[in-house]
């Protein structure tokens, strides 16, 4: 597998450094060449047995942007031809999905089961071409004669059928006259041939199960390499774009296609698929965390689903660029999750307010304040972006600060609150601290009594006295409660477990959700019930939790920190 966490265009070869990557030169060379007389035309084809991850979203995004790039349809087909885990949930959530990545297929939305006559009847026509065979062996019967990587498979006693009763048999499969796993249909292709894909596939098994769409109708359903390349050539599909682990599965996409004597016939070509550092993006490990209560569900922000990512707090944006920055790979590759985490600071930073909030409160009392009604103060809510305005914030002697910006016995280098020492609270006055209280009990600092300077505040005249250090308060009278959320990586490493002895509990990051129930902001935060996001100063990018929070309660996810770790690797 290729890391690209240090250098994304490292995969990239001679078209990519002339601004074009290697599929989109296919796709051209295609278009210039008139090998298709209709026009261009990429797919999704999800299976809706599970919800989709960042995963999906670069293949997602890799066929909407090559389709738009040359004028041509993007199309969403639903891959439903297994009735045992598909679902309308999935089928919404998927719908839901694409349209907040900004990959809406608008009216080109399909269902691999609306072919199903059409697929039943290639396979009729495989039959009676001599093509296609009825077969009695036992599941493990037809892997046994498969043959290994080095040695080849043998015939199927059932191979040489005659065609009419092949015909007989299949029927009487679709009528429902044989239980699961008695026979399937499989092609006749070359069980000697060094690619196992071509060994006399498997093409439909009998499942007698109802289908979420389409009931009882029938009983026997094609398998995904079958289906896959006739529901493509139905919709005119031009370029089938597929992940790397398909490529061995082109010869048999383009054998259907031939053997049915499709003109024009689809295209498929492979890409490479990303991976993740620190994240699940397997089906299988996803829904053993939901199923055995790991995570909050499909939604928990710190899966890498879609769901997820949203309800973090993400941008679709965000990904988009994400999918850019990678760019069109050849190889499978592994990236590294800061990577993902610096394009969504970028696409944060100049477009959200920034805010006050304190999350481990310290009590201040500003001891010569002697305002008695509430001062308002003017901060800007973004230094970068002027168009986001201003707001007041409301100033008062009774103030909250973080408890680590105060240090009692500061270590060299500590820059903010000391006993005896000064510092400027954000947008207000310089204020200095003259008395520590503890708590009798604990020992533990309980409130810091300060004095404030009234000439340095910000904007005026004397605000240019300098000191050492600037942190964020909030006024105790207007503080509002939250809790925060804040995420780490889900996974101490990089992959699920290695075997069944390790259970899920071994590998999870204990730290990947630490919850801070006592949190402060100031009253702007209000407007999160709106589901804006903000940063929250000097502890990075938050949103509401639109799962959580109520009329009654705040709480904010931590979509990512300020700390860029993604500059740090490059």
């Amino acid at each position: 597998m290729k890391d690209i966490s240090i250098d994304t265009g490292a995969a990239l070869e001679d078209a990519e450094a002339a601004g074009e990557n290697f599929m989109e030169r296919l796709i051209r060379e295609d278009v210039e060449s008139g090998v298709f007389s209709r026009e261009i035309c990429t797919r999704f084809p999800p299976e809706p047995n599970g919800y989709l991850h960042i995963g999906s979203a670069f293949a997602i995004r890799t066929s909407y942007d090559l389709a738009r790039k040359f004028g041509g349809r993007f199309h969403l087909r639903f891959d439903d031809t297994n009735p045992l885990k598909e679902d309308m949930e999935y089928v919404n959530a998927i719908i839901e999905d694409l349209d907040w990545l900004g990959c809406s297929p608008g009216e080109h939305i399909y269902y691999g089961s609306d072919y199903s006559e059409q697929i039943y009847e290639s396979a009729v026509t495989l039959i009676r071409k001599g093509k296609a065979y009825v077969c009695e062996l036992a599941p493990d019967e037809v892997a046994a004669y498969r043959g290994t990587l080095t040695q080849p498979g043998k015939n199927s006693p059932y191979r040489n059928r005659p065609v009419e009763e092949n015909l007989a048999l299949f029927a009487g499969m679709r009528q429902g006259g044989y239980p699961n796993g008695a026979m399937v249909l499989r092609a006749k292709i070359d069980m000697g041939s060094p690619n196992i894909n071509l060994r006399d596939p498997v093409l439909y098994r009998i499942i007698h199960a109802p289908h979420y769409r389409t009931g009882e109708e029938w009983c026997v359903y094609p398998m995904y390499d079958f289906a896959h390349p006739i529901q493509d050539a139905i919709e005119g599909v031009t370029h089938s774009l597929c992940s790397l682990e398909f490529k061995d599965h082109r010869p048999l996409y383009e054998w259907v296609l031939n053997e049915l004597d499709i003109s024009e016939p689809p295209r498929q070509r492979e890409f490479g698929r990303v991976n993740l550092t620190g994240v699940v993006t397997s089906k299988r490990y996803l829904r053993q965390l939901v199923a055995g209560g790991h995570v909050d569900g499909w939604d928990d922000p710190r899966l890498p689903t879609l769901r997820g990512l949203r309800r973090r707090g993400f941008t679709p944006e965000s990904i988009k660029r994400f999918v850019t920055e990678i760019g069109m790979v050849r190889s499978q590759s592994m990236v590294d999750f800061s990577l993902l985490e610096h394009v969504l600071r970028q696409d944060l930073k100049g477009s959200v307010p920034a805010v006050m909030a304190v999350l481990e409160p310290l009590k201040v009392v500003i001891t010569n304040y002697t305002g008695t009604e509430t001062e308002l103060l003017c901060l800007d809510n973004n230094s970068e972006n002027a168009e986001l305005g201003t707001r007041e914030v409301p100033f008062s002697s009774v103030l909250y600060i973080e408890r680590d910006d105060f240090m009692e016995q500061p270590v060299p280098g500590f820059r903010r609150l000391i006993p005896g020492g000064e510092v400027r609270l954000k947008g207000a006055y310089i204020i200095k601290c003259n008395e520590v209280i503890k708590d009798s009990l604990t020992g533990e600092i309980s409130e810091l009594r300060c004095t404030y300077d009234e000439e340095t505040k910000s904007g005026s005249a004397m605000s240019g006295r300098k000191v050492k250090g600037t942190i964020h308060w909030v006024s105790a009278s207007h503080a509002v409660p939250a809790e925060v959320n804040v995420y780490e990586q889900l996974l101490m490493d990089n992959d699920g477990p290695k075997d069944e002895s390790e259970a899920w509990e071994d590998v999870i990051n204990p730290n990947s959700i630490r919850t801070l129930e006592h949190c402060l902001a100031e009253p702007y935060v209000l407007k999160a019930l709106g589901l804006e996001r903000f940063q929250f100063i000097r502890h990075g990018y938050f949103t509401s939790d639109n799962k959580l929070c109520s009329r009654d309660r705040l709480v904010f996810n931590r979509i990512v920190p300020l700390k860029d770790g993604w500059k740090g690797k490059k």
